[in-house]
């Protein structure tokens, strides 16, 4: 469980990344997760966008994606959502 301070230094070491995974009209699908996962072991802190077609509840999505993924809840920002799984081993971020 992060402490409030090193979400807040997460959240701004994010704050010029790109989304590296969009959710779109199809929602939450085994792919989804997949590359969430693929995407968090090498990178650690990543932005996923949730796309203007996707009508499910945004909050649902966030917390799908947590328990799914085992990942920290970073940040929330319009249709933003910030995530960070630490790395076991060579993790980049000093938290």
């Amino acid at each position: 469980m992060l402490k409030g301070k090193d979400r807040s230094k997460l959240k701004s070491l994010a704050h010029d990344l790109k989304p590296v995974v969009n959710i779109g009209k199809d929602g939450l699908d085994e792919n989804v997760f997949k590359s969430i996962a693929e995407v968090l072991k090498s990178r650690e802190l990543i932005k996923i966008k949730i796309l203007s077609n996707n009508y499910d509840d945004q909050e649902e999505i966030i917390k799908e994606i947590l328990d799914e993924t085992n990942s920290e809840f970073i940040s929330h920002f319009g249709s933003i959502i910030t995530i960070y799984k630490r790395k076991k081993e060579n993790s980049k971020y000093n938290i």
